[in-house]
């Protein structure tokens, strides 16, 4: 039995879990990584899943091409190998790995299922894989393996950008780190790892630091010692547009899983407080335990599980001078480190995302104190989620005013700014950056704000 086909199946598994059984990718993963031994295997099998997930729709497209008739899904097992196909395909296609290798395991990962039957279609199918050329699906959107509403969306909304945004979906995500600062600074902790003969570029982001290599993280020097969390560049940016000081009172309003929380707590440096709300209990104990790994002395801090918009179950009454919103959204713009959101969005849940949005944002604002600032923030590239939904924010509270972000933080939307996937190899985001006017009822006021503008 060839090494690598327990992998293959286990492969097989996880897309069955992520496709089959709509579960996310993030959590079968954390199931399935641990019960792996060696490191290089857990690295592979990642490598196997993300890339069928990425290009499955064009993967699916040219099966039905070479395939007399799909294979059948009627059981686990049946599920399980008609998967397999994928991996082999992910394998020779986008991770381009050595053709004999990748054959033998997967046809030998049919026989371990006990489909020994099967074995030679596998390997035809394969061989021909090998061989070439794919079939050209007509539809841009299987080419490029994105659901048929969402291009919709990328060519209404940024028509100009639609094809550099399919490219970058599918695009491997570089690793991002933050330094634990102000007590590990960025610049040491980069000298430490190039003694180590580790690679690293410091991004816009004052803390942020990108491996020119990928790495696990746990095998970089420091990790240990808490003086470094991975955080995607975009992440990272919405910390700092809320620029928090010390001795500011904070509200992280939707905190889970906790790595802008983090960055909360270094901008306040031990002065003002911050309270993280997160409506998952769930979510929240991995944030507290994030918090208590890497700032256990962080003073000031309290962690809530509530709903952010119900505010009377959670509100003492007294104002907060910044509030971050990171609010639940479509994430569309993370599909490159979260491919199974392509399976799983779909387009009826961007309505019900703009309305829930819409609620925290009139539930959160009138909790700041007048001059007070609060960060909108997405990880979507959907209009209709970010300069859109603060255009009409901004028409229905005429106490708010939107402040202004510089370039770092995207293309000007007349609303907020818009970053891209791979825009400095960070991921897509939208910043708007909204200010409680001061009480003057004898000054004047500002005029309402123009209509957002359309695409």
């Amino acid at each position: 039995m060839n090494a690598g086909a327990a992998l293959r199946v286990e492969a097989a598994r996880v897309l069955v879990a992520v496709l089959d059984e709509g579960r996310s990718l993030k959590s079968v993963l954390a199931e399935t990584l641990p019960g792996i031994a060696d490191p290089r295997d857990r690295g592979l099998l990642e490598a196997i899943v993300f890339a069928a997930l990425r290009h499955q729709r064009r993967y699916d497209f040219v099966l039905s091409q070479w395939l007399a008739r799909p294979l059948p899904m009627a059981s686990d097992c049946d599920r399980c190998v008609a998967r397999l196909l994928l991996v082999g395909l992910a394998q020779l296609d986008a991770l381009g790995l050595p053709p004999h290798a990748a054959l033998s395991a997967t046809v030998d990962a049919v026989k371990r299922l006990g489909r020994e039957g099967l074995s030679g279609l596998f390997n035809a199918v394969l061989r021909k894989a090998t061989r070439g050329p794919w079939p050209e699906p007509d539809s841009r959107a299987v080419r490029h393996s994105h659901p048929d509403w969402l291009l919709r969306r990328f060519e209404a909304d940024w028509p100009e950008r639609v094809d550099a945004l399919l490219a970058a979906n599918n695009t491997e995500a570089p690793l991002w780190l933050r330094a634990n600062a102000p007590r590990f600074p960025r610049a040491a902790l980069a000298a430490r790892w190039r003694q180590a003969g580790i690679d690293s570029t410091p991004g816009p982001a004052a803390d942020s630091l990108r491996l020119a290599e990928r790495a696990h993280p746990a095998r970089l020097p420091g990790f240990d010692e808490g003086v470094f969390h991975v955080q995607d560049l975009a992440a990272q940016l919405a910390v700092e547009a809320l620029a928090v000081a010390p001795g500011m009172r904070v509200l992280d309003a939707c905190a889970a899983p906790g790595g802008k929380t983090l960055g909360l707590l270094s901008a306040l440096d031990e002065g003002g407080s911050l309270l993280a709300l997160d409506i998952d209990e769930r979510r929240l104990a991995l944030l507290r335990s994030l918090v208590d790994a890497l700032r256990p002395s962080a003073a000031g801090f309290a962690a809530r599980a509530a709903d952010a918009a119900e505010v009377a179950g959670w509100h003492d009454g007294r104002p907060f001078d910044a509030i971050l919103l990171d609010a639940p959204c479509s994430a569309t713009g993370i599909l490159r480190r979260q491919p199974d959101i392509k399976a799983h969005r779909r387009e009826d849940d961007i309505a019900v995302l703009v309305a829930l949005q819409t609620r925290l944002l009139d539930a959160l604002f009138p909790l700041l104190r007048p001059g007070g600032r609060l960060l909108y923030a997405t990880c979507s590239l959907l209009r209709e989620e970010n300069d859109r939904q603060v255009a009409a924010f901004l028409r229905r509270q005429p106490d708010a005013r939107l402040a202004t972000l510089d370039g770092r933080f995207g293309l000007d939307t007349g609303h907020g700014r818009q970053r891209f996937p791979g825009e400095d190899g960070g991921d897509g985001f939208f910043y708007a950056l909204l200010e409680r006017r001061p009480h003057d009822p004898s000054g004047p006021r500002d005029p309402p704000a123009p209509p957002v503008p359309t695409a």
